[in-house]
């Protein structure tokens, strides 16, 4: 069966030149022209990821990322973000809304593919694993995807999940940002490192500020989770 790939731009050209592309490589493609009317789609038919551009009139991505990302059934959908501009605040803010991942105008449409590829490859990847995971007092549900500190659930995006997931797995070793979009973003490498930084900054809002401090930034290389005993927290 194709994956199913919406894309949300009011640009008809973005739309026509995505739809030709997607379409030929493998994908089966559904158009939106606003974020009003892809939301209706999606509440009908969930596509297994979302191309989505960032400056729409009426409901815009962030918008829209919000809605899905704030909801049980859609807040696992891989979301590729499309901006026209470069300037880092806007990258950085479709990240802290929900984004996974993001791609400048203008853009190569290889690109994209490539990059729902990785997405999509990761989304895999987290429906089929087995057991549980923990260190301290964190504790991964592999299966439900689910995320708990001292036992309390924390909701957390795909991405966000893996994120942690690696921290977690690393048992207190520091973790490189390259290493980390090579193991969470599926990258060989990146000039931008505040794709990791802006979902740690996430990850950690969402975690609270108890749990938050666990995860220590190494400055100049990356980060690590620890088990301070300050927290009540020690290795297994």
């Amino acid at each position: 069966m194709l994956q199913k790939v919406l894309v949300v731009d009011d640009e008809i050209d973005v739309r026509n030149l995505l739809n030709y592309n997607l379409s030929k490589a493998g994908f089966k493609v559904i158009l939106s022209g606003s974020g009003l009317y892809a939301i209706e789609l999606i509440k009908v038919d969930p596509p297994d990821a979302l191309v989505l551009d960032l400056m729409m009139p009426g409901l815009d991505g962030i918008g829209v990322c919000r809605i899905l990302r704030s909801h049980e059934g859609t807040n696992s959908i891989p979301i590729l973000m499309l901006t026209a501009k470069s300037q880092l605040d806007d990258r950085i803010q479709g990240l802290e809304n929900g984004a996974d991942d993001y791609v400048t105008k203008p853009f190569s449409p290889r690109e994209v593919i490539l990059r729902l590829q990785s997405l999509l490859r990761r989304s895999a990847l987290g429906k089929s694993p087995a057991g549980n995971l923990s260190y301290g007092k964190f504790s991964l549900d592999l299966i439900r995807r689910q995320a708990f500190f001292e036992g309390n659930p924390v909701e957390l995006t795909e991405t966000e999940f893996r994120l942690l997931k690696a921290l977690v797995e690393s048992r207190g070793e520091i973790l490189g940002r390259d290493h980390l979009l090579r193991g969470v973003w599926g990258y060989r490498g990146s000039p931008d490192t505040r794709t990791v930084d802006t979902h740690i900054r996430r990850l950690r809002e969402k975690l609270g500020e108890k749990a938050a401090c666990n995860i220590e930034t190494i400055r100049g290389y990356g980060y690590r989770i620890t088990t301070d005993d300050e927290f009540g927290l020690t290795s297994k």
